[in-house]
């Protein structure tokens, strides 16, 4: 099946305004007026569709990330133009609107309650490509594992794949580094949250440390040894990439993330894991911070800085390992690897894209993702591809459009051959003639942290 080609972005606008809903879609390439359409699951979740003028067959199913539980079928507003002006069908579900805004327990069930109401009520597709973003790239990984015979192949966009339980334990030890050298008070009232209220308060006190350690050597020392934990990107927003070895500015970048707002966005969230697990889902107690630096791609410069500062490293992390006590609700825990884990193995291709510089979502998750996908044999219908830019989802509407090509591209072949490759992905993007791409050959580190 020929795929269509984008011409101008003027176009998919107008396409994408024609919205009177004039009836079901009732063939993979019927002539009919752009259509959307909305309803409701049995436990309460919302779904929507939007069909352009002229049906390709091909349905892109969306997963949303992490936020308020409401129905979204793209990614952006120009993505979603983009997509129906060449000819694609969008749909997405809320989740479960009932619990937490981690909504693990019901977003894969959804998503494919949507695709059924979807052929019940709008048409049926010939082709169907699972789309997710943030934590709905966890949620489209597992569609990817899940899915055959329900979705052809999958687009995966900035995904939290490496998982929730690796998410809250790396967070917590950068979290657990930053009070105990600069919040004491708080290193007791980590984890087993009371509510969203006092997990924003707890990320306001500690950005206030923060911007307080700033402004001194030793300070900035444990700043950076707090971001390698976190596997915090470098480089920030309005600002070029440092050197290699300016250890320094690297350091400085990632104390723009953290004074800018970061922890104001994962210790809140936290919550939301916690509610939705039931109780405590991440625990140091055991681990060797010597150990975890170590395999951290920011070694260097956290030594650097260190000695810069006259600081003894090694004190630092044998307090860290000394002082780790905090244990976890195993059954929290359990019930968070049953929902909010993937990669165990893939049964449709998958294509991730993920930017080089993401504050919230590390690069780093595509190596853990990697790894276990190639633990259980599936290599060759997962690939990877990166954009060279900072923080989180930031791509533009061409990058999305040409992953989406390559995957369909596996599709009508059977192969990746070079389609997913750097070169390929931005002459692909290029081609479209919108807003330009920045594909970049990359290759993450190890993901620090994982238990």
């Amino acid at each position: 099946m020929s795929r269509p080609r984008l011409s101008t972005l003027a176009a998919a606008c107008a396409t994408a305004l024609a919205t009177a809903l004039l009836g079901p879609v009732t063939g993979a390439h019927a002539t009919t007026a752009a259509g959307h359409y909305t309803g409701t699951l049995t436990d309460g979740a919302t779904w929507i569709a939007d069909t352009p003028q002229q049906w390709n067959g091909t349905l892109l199913l969306f997963s949303h990330g992490f936020g308020p539980t409401t129905a979204a079928d793209s990614p952006s507003p120009a993505v979603s133009q983009a997509l129906l002006a060449a000819g694609y069908a969008l749909a997405g579900s809320s989740y479960d609107p009932n619990g937490s805004m981690w909504a693990l327990d019901s977003a894969e069930r959804d998503q494919f309650a949507t695709l059924t109401a979807f052929r019940r009520q709008v048409g049926t597709p010939t082709r169907v490509i699972a789309v997710g973003q943030s934590m709905g790239g966890l949620v489209n990984a597992q569609i990817a594992r899940d899915g055959a015979g329900r979705v052809d192949g999958a687009l995966g966009l900035c995904g939290l794949v490496a998982g929730g339980v690796d998410l809250d334990n790396y967070q917590l030890d950068a979290e657990y580094t930053l009070t105990t050298f600069f919040d004491p008070a708080d290193a007791d009232d980590l984890v087993n949250l009371d509510n969203q209220t006092d997990a924003a308060a707890l990320a306001d006190r500690l950005t206030k440390a923060v911007e307080t350690a700033q402004q001194t050597p030793a300070g900035r020392a444990r700043i950076a040894l707090a971001a390698a934990y976190l596997n915090l990107a470098d480089w920030a927003p309005g600002q070029q990439p440092p050197a290699q070895g300016d250890f320094a500015g690297q350091e400085a970048q990632q104390y723009a993330w953290l004074a800018e707002g970061l922890l104001a966005f994962i210790v809140p969230a936290r919550w939301s894991v916690e509610q939705s697990a039931g109780g405590n889902t991440s625990w140091n107690r055991g681990v060797d911070y010597a150990g975890l630096l170590r395999e951290s791609a920011h070694a260097k410069q956290v030594e650097s800085l260190y000695r810069d500062a006259g600081l003894n490293l090694r004190n630092d992390l044998n307090r860290l390992t000394r002082g780790a006590d905090i244990t976890a609700d195993p059954a929290a825990v359990t019930h968070l690897k049953r929902t909010s884990t993937a990669g165990q193995g893939l049964s449709v291709p998958l294509l991730d894209l993920h930017t080089t510089a993401d504050q919230l979502v590390p690069v780093e998750q595509e190596s853990a993702l990697a790894a276990r996908v190639h633990a259980a044999g599936d290599s060759t219908l997962l690939r990877q591809a990166y954009v060279a830019r900072q923080s989180h989802c930031n791509f533009t509407t061409a990058e999305v459009v040409a992953g989406l090509h390559a995957v369909e591209h596996r599709l009508d072949t059977h192969h990746w051959a070079n389609a997913a490759t750097a070169t390929q992905l931005q002459r692909s993007a290029d081609d479209l003639g919108l807003d330009g791409a920045a594909f970049t050959d990359y290759r993450p580190s190890r993901l620090t942290g994982t238990r």
